[in-house]
């Protein structure tokens, strides 16, 4: 089978949905073929909207959280949406597209081709089978004004919330955030800093600003650094984000407790290496500590659906959080002390993270592609 996975440049979860989904597929002897939906419009478009997503998360939370509620409002009262009417102008370059590669299905981590697939699908254009993924546990404005063939949600806790519009239960498949294989390989914690060449034997605290190095990173690392003892390790990944690289790698100079680095492809095993993950709580980075079972703390969250995803893992006990950065510190600190409570952590995640997401997606996928089900 070729499967088509369409993704957005706009935070890195999405695409790390479609990269699991798609190695997974691959695994399974099937084609796989990922790719930014917009550059269909040209680069340019796709460079504009990513780079501009990520200039409002890192300069502008607030305002950002402010445009989510908005959408929230919007999406309650239109039928169809300025996003939806904005998707629709991809559509004819996807149809043609479409014609050119004939796929089996198509897979979307992310809201936009969703609203594209939508607007196709209503124009009358063909369509194989298509499949929106959730990456985020709420289901995000606009969900519901696209009419895809199914739904992949992160738990079926959330079915109430996806039946809207015209999304009816029987298209939910509860299978929770596809995230690569690796996150769940049992590997002990010598083996991993093993490969990773990290000698250290004291506890590591590992802090992640997301795939765009957002957060308050510089304040955690500091304040973490000031709370940790003589010996224990801060190991830091910013993502992306060059300028708060560069900013931490200035302030803590000198430090050999401290490593600071950017963009990597080894995330897996440096949550096998430390001992607990101080993260904001977006739903790939989140669904990734809850699978590879990682004492999980939540710092700051970018206002909107991490704030929800924050609110989702602290009902479950499957993070703490606080809601100042000393409060976060402490907080993981605190659940260290106690490996009962730590245990209590790891059965949780087990219970409410599903760590086969990615095969269950494909696994439907073979089974349904041969015929195009537009329910």
């Amino acid at each position: 089978m070729k499967i088509l996975i369409l993704s957005c440049k706009t935070g890195g979860g999405h695409d790390a949905a479609g990269h699991a989904i798609a190695e997974q597929l691959t695994q399974l002897g099937e084609e796989a073929y990922l790719f930014d939906h917009l550059l269909l419009a040209g680069g340019k478009v796709s460079d504009t909207v990513g780079k501009s997503y990520v200039r409002l998360v890192q300069k502008a939370p607030l305002l950002f959280g402010a445009i989510y509620k908005l959408g929230s409002v919007v999406s309650r009262i239109v039928r169809k949406s300025p996003v939806y009417y904005t998707n629709g102008l991809i559509a004819p370059y996807l149809n043609q597209y479409l014609q050119d590669n004939q796929f089996d299905a198509i897979i979307m981590p992310h809201l936009f081709p969703a609203e594209t697939i939508t607007y196709m699908k209503r124009k009358g254009m063909k369509l194989p089978l298509t499949i929106a993924v959730a990456t985020d546990y709420t289901a995000i404005p606009f969900w519901s004004e696209t009419e895809c063939d199914y739904y992949v949600i992160p738990s079926d806790d959330l079915a109430k919330e996806f039946c809207t519009g015209k999304i009816r239960r029987r298209q939910l498949l509860a299978y929770g955030i596809p995230v690569s294989p690796a996150f769940s390989a049992q590997i002990t914690k010598e083996d991993a800093r093993r490969k990773l060449s990290i000698c250290h034997k004291e506890r590591i605290y590992l802090v992640v600003g997301g795939s765009m190095g957002a957060g308050q990173l510089l304040t955690l690392v500091d304040m973490l650094s000031a709370s940790k003892k003589k010996k224990e390790h801060i190991l830091v990944i910013c993502g992306s984000n060059q300028k708060i690289k560069k900013k931490l790698q200035k302030r803590f100079e000198g430090e050999d407790t401290i490593t600071i680095l950017g963009h990597t492809d080894q995330m897996p095993l440096y949550l096998k290496s430390c001992d607990i993950l101080y993260t904001k709580p977006g739903g790939l980075t989140s669904t990734e500590a809850a699978v590879a079972e990682i004492p999980l703390v939540h710092t700051a969250p970018i206002p909107g659906c991490e704030s929800i995803n924050r609110q989702y893992f602290r009902k479950r006990g499957i993070s703490v959080s606080a809601p100042s950065a000393p409060g976060q510190i402490a907080a993981g600190l605190r659940l260290l002390e106690h490996p009962e409570q730590v245990e209590k952590m790891k059965e949780n995640q087990r219970r409410y993270i599903p760590k086969d997401a990615a095969y269950q997606i494909c696994k439907f996928v073979r089974e349904h592609a041969d015929s195009q089900c537009n329910v």
